[in-house]
């Protein structure tokens, strides 16, 4: 008895510690964060209150149709600066920040008790939202990478409110955690470090960010800073662990032949983060759905070739005015 006693107490100890340590040791507060949002703003964005929620977003032009922005994984709408005025041209723009991203206010939200409001359906839900908010009852939506997904996804829940898509490099069969990941989230040990998980988005984020150039060089120390700008917004860790430890649909790409509107797919040739091939795929799974393939072009062909891009979308959405 007394040799299991011993080998009890051997598991037993590190095992109390890694269940208990991470709930009575606090996380560190974040440094050099910004109190008032609003000075985080640029000068052409601005805040829409829907829901009760503050919105970031830049709006450009009049009329319709309209034109919805959306952003990929730790981006902002700072990702479509070169196109969000040529776009206008077309019809009204509007560029928002879906949390937990860019300046968007951050709801409050608790894995661990199973309250994450962060599932990619409250996007898709709050992008009808500020369609509505700003008077249209449909848009074109654009999105990239992540924001390729939220888009489907909406599409897919809200057909009536969306009457084209440009998918830009979207990650429609990448997106989502690691299956585990959300039941592994409630254990309140594990969400109590999700904070400093979240933290780890510094340093590697910029590596994808420039990663996901074919160009690496014009990836300026301006372009790094505009990426890194969310990231004084109070709580914004929080918000990107819950993001991420949210469940995400699952039947998607079975759906996908289901979508009816026009449909343009993007792809930059040399995309590292979601391959051409993806894309490919996902012009043969919609019914329809048209390719374009620019070279020399990674992950962001609205950053890295606007010209490029706006030559791919301008015939497309001059043919649903």
């Amino acid at each position: 008895m007394k040799k299991r006693h011993i080998v009890a107490g051997i598991i037993g100890i590190p095992l109390t510690i890694l269940l208990i340590v991470p709930l009575i040791i606090p996380v560190p507060k974040l440094k050099d964060t910004v109190a008032d949002i609003r000075a985080l703003a640029y000068p052409y964005s601005t805040f829409t209150n829907i829901g009760g929620l503050d919105v970031h977003c830049r709006v450009e032009g009049r009329g319709t149709p309209a034109i919805i922005l959306l952003h990929g994984f730790g981006a902002s709408l700072y990702s479509w600066r070169d196109v969000a005025v040529p776009l206008s041209r077309i019809g009204t723009v509007i560029a928002i920040d879906y949390p937990p991203f860019g300046l968007t206010g951050r709801y409050s939200s608790d894995v661990a008790k199973g309250k994450n409001k962060y599932g990619i359906d409250t996007s898709a839900a709050l992008t009808v939202s500020v369609m509505k908010a700003f008077g249209f009852k449909n848009a074109i939506l654009v999105g990239n990478s992540l924001g390729g997904y939220l888009a489907a996804v909406t599409a897919l829940s809200y057909p009536s409110n969306v009457s084209g898509l440009i998918l830009v490099d979207a990650a429609v069969y990448s997106a989502g955690p690691p299956p585990l990941l959300p039941i592994i989230a409630q254990l309140p040990q594990v969400d109590s470090l999700g904070p400093l998980i979240s933290r780890q988005l510094k340093d590697v984020g910029i590596s994808i960010l420039i990663s996901a150039w074919h160009d690496t060089n014009r990836v300026t120390k301006d372009v790094i800073e505009n990426y890194r700008r969310p990231l004084r917004m109070p709580a914004w860790d929080r918000a990107l662990w819950s993001f991420t430890a949210a469940v995400r649909p699952k039947d998607i790409v079975p759906r996908l032949s289901s979508l009816r509107m026009p449909v343009l797919v993007i792809t930059g040739d040399d995309d590292r983060l979601v391959p051409a091939s993806n894309s490919i795929r996902l012009a043969r799974d919609i019914p329809g759905a048209k390719l374009i393939v620019i070279t020399n072009c990674g992950h962001m062909p609205q950053e890295e070739k606007p010209r490029e891009f706006m030559n791919a979308v301008e015939p497309f959405l001059l043919r649903m005015r």
